[in-house]
Formats: structure tokens, C-alpha cells, sequence
């Protein structure tokens, strides 16, 4: 039974929970009516409008409100509170009137619910809070983390009587219900978000962290707590309270005007602020906390820019549209502002101003249709500015001093703004033009400078600046050597004074760069004092009484091959000699191509003490190889070699299609174009081969066709189509209009065998015929009329004879049944039917065709099948 009873009140629980996630937003005024009933009382009239999902019942439904009223003193409760706030208006809030130009529209609906009640409060001198709480907002906001469970809370201030003169009353200002604007993703939107004030107080508006409720939203209806109690919601990453809607949406702090780009759809929870101000200081302030609605199906076209532009680098300024891209907007009409009333129809022209200036801009997109949008801007062109800073300093213990470097030719800087990057201090900025800065700590820094000047240039300019705790000590080398006669100058840069030690053998220690002479190898240290910056260094210079070397041995190359040369040794600077066949002479290990056999030698030194050495390269000539001209043969035909070679031996490669490889003059014969390599040897000191190629081209194989043997009539002239060449010779050349053409035609009057041969410029050539029969008739078809599938006439077929076009020949069975058809000459039937050889037995026939003068000819007949 208890277990039934536990499961029955976490259901209810659960449920509760679940229907009361319908809050969209909420704000509490109040207006001043006058004194109390009793002594040092105000009576107010305290209004609560709670905005709802529209879909809102049941228990989402308070017919009472519980508004807690607390000291501002000491967040202490007020006698009587909470108090009981009843219901008193309950209306929907629709966009009856949806912009035209929005495409895929979501409804919009608020249900506003109101709660009013009279209150009496003491006068206090800091004034009162009043206070709601309920469960909960809508689930899946897109701007919180968590996003679900999350409880309201809505203040509003009420004034102290300090906060105002003597005889002076207050109402709050109420913020207007424009509410049930439709906000596209993605694209610019405003929305008004302005309150009126009766005592006609200045307004200021600004973003603001919404309030959560205590333990979340948890619980439907909550007695109020008190407001130092009430912490607030807990933001997703990349928005705030100040960016409830990212960076892209800003609040006018003057009109309370919500401007900007629409992030990615979802709903987002806003709390503006407004605060009144009287004689110059605030005197109160209160909430209105809402939840915007972005949708992400719906679009419209816009046009937007910036509210002024600049180009400091040059006349030209490259426009556009600043709301993102549509597929609704169909055109562009730019307006330049020039005296020539220059403009642009293109998306995002470019454009040269011909002077400096103030332009007004304009763009107009869908110019003359419905769904038209423009947008107006000013654009400095002042061309020449070069904004940048320098920075002297090195130790945290000691001020940075930056300095403006700005340069402009038209007009001058008129403010400056630095961020130092300290991330030690919060007040590590200036505004100055050559300010300075001592860093807490030492580390990299990342300076932020921006600039502008009166004509409308502005520069952001990063520079990263390094913050050492020592003063930097740059020193011109950390190790050298030297010759004990030698006198050599040690380097150090920096901002301080210098002090050298040991004080052996040393000319000028005080000095950054002073002069040593020592025999012994010693080392020297730098100290450096930068206003009291200490930093030190070292610098070891090794000292030898002559200097080591050895060089490369002597070596033969084969001529026009790259020799490396090599010395070794402690020498600081090297030096050979026949520099003009060096890659650099001064270096320790050169590449050498002699032209012919020579001497190097190389000097190694160590300031005045030197040494050298010689390096005889000898030069070998290559062995000769010459495999003989590229050559051409036909097809199926071979090539003689004809090579020529200084050497000892040689080899051929490839060796399969030569007649003998170990005989310099081989005969090749490829089968298809080959590169036949020569390779030659010698034993008279160059190590490496003499090779040359020779590419036998072998023509492709000629297939000469004459065409088909045919059969023409008397009178009928007949046109050749032979192939397998470009070129083609047809002999006898009789009766032939050409006999060398692949087309000519012939008129016969007798049988006639024809030879073509096709063959090409490099002398390649092949042979075909075509015999030629000539029937004494006119033009017809024969036909035979018996034909034996298993014998020697194993094809039923028409013979043609003066027919230009074979229209069809078509065989049927006995039963009408059609076995065969073909319109192709040469093609008949094989006496099959379904793969099976027909019986023995007569056939029907029928043939039509056209002859070569265009008479149009049919036949019929029968033909017996024999098996």
C-alpha cells in the first residue's frame, strides 16, 4: 500500500512537472495611485503579464498569481507577503497580418495572462523588490545548458523615497506588447522592444542575464524568494545575457530598438532592462524576460549594410549586401553617390572613386516589386592611411613606452585605444597617442591597438610583445675561434650598460663591443643593467697556435662527370682555387666539374694563421658509343644497324629481335617500333659507359580491301571503295574515271579484275582484288529456287544485280509463318528457325529493292528446301 501510495504521488509530481513547461516570458510593473490607509504608505497598483505557450491548459492555468514584495535593505519579506495576485485578462496574441514578403511562414501565437492587484507599502528609503517565480520555461532553448527544467523568475524595482525629491512619485514604465514579430533564421530583423514611462522619466535599455528559479523548475507554483537569493540561468556557448542572441543582435540603449542578425532557428531566452532616470540619476529599474522564436523554415530578401564604411588604401571599394543570400532576391541596384550618379546592378561590383570624399551609398534590392528592401550607408574615401605602433622595452620591472606611428594624408588621428594584454591588471588600457604600461609579469603579451582618424579610418593592429623578466642581451656569437696572434671584436646588443669580464687581455670592457687578445682560450661574460633590469651572458673563444687541415685525395672522373671535393680541419673560413669550375669556391666542401685534368688547391684559415692543401683530379673521356639515325621500315620487314665506337666492348639491349647482338652492325627485326641501346666500355680509367639509342619505327600493318566481289548490269556505273591506306593505286586503270583514288568509279561492259594496292610515302604496301561481273540484262534480283542448308548452296539468298538499294528479302513457311528477313545484300537465310534446321519443303519468297536509276522493283516466288 505504501509503495502504491509513493508511486501515485511521483506521478503526479512527474505530470505536474511536465505541464507546467508552457512559460514564454514575463514582467512586473506598478503605478503609483497614492498615500496608504495608513500613515507613511504609498498604495500601488502592481501588475504581473505572464506570457504562455498558446497551447497552454489545465494546470498551466494559475487563476492566482503569488508575487513576493521584499525590503531592499535587508531582502527581508514585507507583512503580508506573498501576496495573492488574481487573474484579470487572459488573451492571444496572433500576427494577423504576416508580412507578405516572408516566405514559409510558422504561426506565431503568445497567450498573455494578466494579474493585478492593489498593494500598500511602506515609504522606505532604499524602496521595495517584487518578486515571481513559477515553473517553467518552454523545454529546448537554444541559448541555455542546460536547456530543459529551467524555472522564471521576474523583479521589479520599486523606487526609495531617497531615490527622488521631496513630494516626487513613480510609476514604472511598461514595456509595449510587440511581441508577435516573425524572426527568419539567419536573416536581419528588428524588433521593438521599447517601454513607456507615464512620469516621462529617461528610459536606457541593455541585455541582461535571465533569472532561473530556485532548484531549477521543479515544482509549478513557488513561493517567491528573495531577490539576493535568485541566481541566473546558465548560458550555451557563444551567447550570454549581454549576447542572449550572439553577436550578431544588438539593443538601441536609447530606444530599446533589438536589431540585427537572426542566429540559427530555436527559441532564445532575452531579459532586457530598462532603467529610469530623473534629474540627471537612476531611480529604478525593471525586467522584461522573453523567449524569441527564430523559425528556420521561413525567408525573405533584405537589404542591409553597415552604418558607414572606409577605404584608406586606395579609391577603389569593393560593396555588399551584409544580410546573408537569398534565393528571393532578384536584383541589385547600387547607387555609388558621385556627381555622376554612378551605380551597379551586379551583387557585389567594385568601384574607383575619381577623389576623396563622403559618399552616400544606397542599395535597393528587387527594385519595383513587391518585395522591395533598401538600405542607405556613408562611405569615407580617404585613401593613404598607415596605421601601426612601436614599442620600446624588454623588462617587466620597467615600463613599456608605445608609440603611435600612424600615418594619414588626408585629414589626422583623432583617437587612439590600446589594450596592453596585462593579464595581470584590469585596467591595462589608454587612450592616449604614446602611452606606457608596466607589466605585472613577464610572458608574451598581445597588444591590441586600434586607431582612426576624422575622415573616417579605422585599424585594428595586433602585435604580440614580448615581456622578459631579464632585459634581452643579444649577442653577436655564443662560441669562436681564433689564432693566438690574432685580435678579435666581441658583440652584444642591447638597452642598458654593459660590463665585461675577466679583465684579461681586454680593451674597453665597459663597451658593447670591446676588443680581446687571448693566448689561452678563455671565457668572457657580459652583464647588462637596464635601469636596474639585471641580465648576464657568455661568450667562449677558443684560441689554437695553428690551424689543422686535410683535404680530399687525388682521383680520377670521367670527363664532364661532378667531382665532391672534402676538407676537414678547424679552419673558420675556406678558399679553393679554380674557382670558375667550383659551385662556390669558399666553402669547405665544393662540387667540381673540370674540363680537364687539374690541380685545386685549398687554403683553411683561422684569422691571421692559415694552412692549405692540393687535389689533383685527373679527366677521362667517356667511351664513344654511337648506335647510328633513327630509321623507319614497314611492317613484317627489317632494318641493318650501322654503329660506331671507341671502347674495349660493347653490348646491344634489346637482344630478340636482332640477328646477332655481339656484331656491332646487327640487322633488327621488331614487330613493332623499338629503341635499340648501345652500351660501350673501355679500360682506360672512366668507370662508366658510353650509351646512345636508335628508335626503328615499324609502320603499322597494312590491310588492303578491295571490297566485295560484285555484280552490276550493263550502263550501270559502279563505284570502288577500297581502304587499308591514305594512298591507293587501282591497275588496269581501265575504264576507272581515277586510278589513283579510294572511290573511283567504273562503267563496264564485260567481267572485270581490278588490283588495288594501298601503300604509304615510306614505300609499305599490300595487295587486294575485287572481281566485277557483268550481267548483259537490265537491273534484277535474282533468286535462286532450291537451296540445300547440309550442301553445297547452304545459304538461301537474293543476288542483286543493277540494284541500288536492297529494301527487304523475307522467306515464309507454309503455314504464313515469316523465317528470315534481312535488307542487308549478301545476308540469307541458313534454313534454321528457333535453332532448329527446318524440314525439307517449299518456301515463299518475296524481295523488293530499288535500282541504280531509282525505279523501285518486287518479285515473289517459291524455293524448295532440300536436306
Amino acid at each position: 500500500m505504501k509503495k502504491l501510495i509513493l508511486i501515485t504521488c511521483l506521478t503526479i509530481l512527474w505530470v505536474q512537472n511536465i505541464l507546467a513547461r508552457h512559460i514564454k516570458g514575463g514582467e512586473i510593473s506598478y503605478e503609483y495611485v497614492g498615500p496608504g490607509s495608513t500613515p507613511n504608505t504609498d498604495r500601488y497598483i502592481i501588475t504581473l503579464r505572464l506570457f504562455l505557450e498558446c497551447n497552454a491548459s489545465g494546470q498551466q492555468l494559475d487563476e492566482m498569481a503569488n508575487i513576493g514584495i521584499f525590503r531592499k535593505s535587508d531582502n527581508q519579506s514585507i507583512a503580508g507577503s506573498p501576496f495573492n495576485f488574481p487573474l484579470v485578462g487572459d488573451e492571444f496574441i496572433n500576427i494577423r497580418q504576416p508580412n507578405p514578403c516572408i516566405v514559409n511562414p510558422s504561426p506565431v501565437c503568445y497567450r498573455l495572462r494578466t494579474y493585478v492587484s492593489s498593494v500598500e507599502l511602506p515609504r522606505d528609503p532604499v524602496g521595495h523588490t517584487a518578486v515571481f517565480q513559477r515553473c517553467c520555461r518552454i523545454e529546448n532553448l537554444t541559448n541555455l545548458s542546460p536547456n530543459n527544467n529551467i524555472g522564471s523568475s521576474y523583479t521589479s524595482n520599486i523606487h526609495g523615497i531617497d531615490a527622488i525629491l521631496p513630494g516626487e512619485h513613480n510609476s514604472s514604465p511598461s514595456f509595449a506588447i510587440k511581441d508577435t514579430v516573425l524572426i527568419c533564421q539567419n536573416r536581419p530583423f528588428e524588433l521593438d522592444f521599447g517601454a513607456v514611462d507615464p512620469d516621462r522619466d529617461s528610459l536606457s535599455y541593455e541585455f541582461i542575464e535571465a533569472f532561473n528559479a530556485p532548484g531549477g523548475g521543479g515544482g509549478g507554483i513557488l513561493n517567491p524568494v528573495p531577490p539576493g537569493s535568485i541566481q541566473f540561468v546558465s548560458y550555451a556557448t557563444g551567447f550570454s545575457g549581454r549576447e542572449p542572441l550572439g553577436k550578431g543582435v544588438t539593443i538601441n540603449s536609447s530606444t530599446g530598438l533589438i536589431a540585427g542578425i537572426a542566429p540559427r532557428g530555436g527559441d532564445y531566452v532575452m531579459s532586457v532592462i530598462v532603467r529610469e532616470w530623473r534629474h540627471g540619476k537612476m531611480i529604478s529599474d525593471h525586467r522584461k524576460d522573453f523567449n524569441i522564436k527564430v523559425d528556420e523554415r521561413c525567408d525573405l530578401a533584405a537589404a542591409l549594410l553597415k552604418p558607414s564604411y572606409s577605404t584608406c588604401d586606395d579609391f577603389t571599394f569593393s560593396f555588399k549586401n551584409e544580410a546573408p543570400a537569398s534565393l528571393l532576391i532578384k536584383s541589385y541596384t547600387w547607387e555609388f553617390g558621385d556627381k555622376a550618379g554612378s551605380g551597379s546592378t551586379l551583387a557585389a561590383p567594385d568601384f574607383t572613386y575619381g577623389d576623396t570624399g563622403v559618399y552616400n551609398i544606397r542599395l535597393v534590392i528587387n527594385k519595383n516589386e513587391q518585395c522591395t528592401d533598401s538600405a542607405t550607408s556613408k562611405l569615407f574615401v580617404f585613401p593613404g592611411f598607415s596605421p601601426g605602433f612601436s614599442v620600446i622595452g624588454s623588462c617587466y620591472q620597467n615600463p613599456f613606452i608605445f608609440t603611435d606611428t600612424t600615418k594619414a594624408k588626408y585629414g589626422s588621428v583623432n583617437s587612439w585605444s590600446w589594450d596592453f594584454g596585462d593579464e595581470s591588471a584590469i585596467n591595462d588600457t589608454n587612450n592616449i597617442g604614446a602611452p606606457s604600461w608596466k607589466y605585472g609579469v613577464p610572458g608574451s603579451k598581445q597588444v591590441v591597438f586600434n586607431v582612426t582618424t576624422d575622415k573616417g579610418c579605422e585599424a585594428n593592429i595586433i602585435k604580440v610583445v614580448e615581456v622578459r623578466n631579464k632585459p634581452l642581451v643579444d649577442l653577436a656569437f655564443r662560441d669562436t675561434l681564433i689564432c693566438s696572434i690574432d685580435t678579435l671584436r666581441l658583440g652584444a646588443r642591447g638597452a642598458g650598460i654593459f660590463n665585461w669580464s675577466p679583465g684579461y687581455n681586454i680593451i674597453n670592457p665597459a663597451d658593447a663591443n670591446p676588443l680581446v687578445y687571448p693566448k689561452t682560450s678563455t671565457w668572457y661574460y657580459v652583464n647588462m643593467n637596464e635601469n636596474g633590469c639585471v641580465n648576464s651572458d657568455s661568450v667562449r673563444v677558443r684560441v689554437v697556435d695553428g690551424v689543422t687541415l686535410t683535404a680530399t685525395p687525388d682521383s680520377t672522373i670521367c670527363l664532364t662527370d661532378p667531382a665532391q671535393l672534402n676538407a676537414s680541419g678547424d679552419g673558420l673560413k675556406y678558399s679553393w682555387t679554380q674557382g670558375a669550375t667550383l659551385n662556390n669556391p669558399l666553402i669547405r666542401n665544393p662540387i667540381a666539374k673540370p674540363i680537364v685534368s687539374t690541380l685545386y688547391t685549398v687554403t683553411a684559415s683561422i684569422g691571421k694563421c692559415s694552412a692549405t692543401k692540393n687535389v689533383n683530379i685527373r679527366t677521362v673521356p667517356y667511351p664513344f658509343a654511337n648506335a647510328g639515325k633513327d630509321t623507319t621500315i614497314c611492317f613484317d620487314d627489317t632494318a641493318q644497324l650501322h654503329s660506331s665506337m671507341i671502347g674495349n666492348r660493347f653490348v646491344w639491349t634489346p637482344v630478340n629481335t636482332l640477328s646477332n647482338s655481339t656484331n656491332p652492325n646487327p640487322i633488327a627485326f621488331p614487330r613493332r617500333s623499338t629503341v635499340y641501346t648501345l652500351t660501350v666500355f673501355d679500360n682506360i680509367g672512366c668507370p662508366k659507359p658510353g650509351v646512345d639509342d636508335i628508335l626503328v619505327s615499324v609502320k603499322e600493318k597494312i590491310n588492303a580491301f578491295a571490297g566485295n566481289d560484285t555484280s552490276i548490269v550493263i550502263g550501270q556505273p559502279l563505284q570502288l571503295s577500297g581502304s587499308g591506306s591514305e594512298l591507293i593505286e587501282w591497275t588496269p586503270s581501265l575504264y576507272l574515271n581515277r586510278s589513283n583514288v579510294a572511290g573511283p568509279v567504273v562503267q563496264l561492259n564485260e567481267n572485270m579484275t581490278y588490283v588495288m594496292r594501298a601503300f604509304t610515302e615510306e614505300g609499305c604496301s599490300a595487295l587486294d582484288t575485287i572481281n566485277i561481273k557483268v550481267f548483259k540484262s537490265g537491273p534484277d534480283i535474282f533468286v535462286p529456287n532450291a537451296f540445300t542448308p547440309t550442301g553445297r548452296n547452304r545459304i538461301f539468298r537474293p543476288i542483286p544485280v543493277g540494284i541500288r538499294q536492297l529494301k527487304y528479302f523475307r522467306v515464309f513457311n507454309r503455314y504464313g509463318q515469316l523465317v528470315f528477313e534481312t535488307s542487308e545484300v549478301g545476308k540469307g537465310w541458313d534454313g534454321m528457325l528457333g535453332g532448329k534446321l527446318q524440314q525439307s519443303g517449299t518456301f515463299v519468297w518475296m524481295v523488293s529493292g530499288v535500282d541504280y536509276t531509282g525505279k523501285a522493283m518486287q518479285k515473289r516466288g517459291t524455293a524448295m528446301l532440300i536436306r
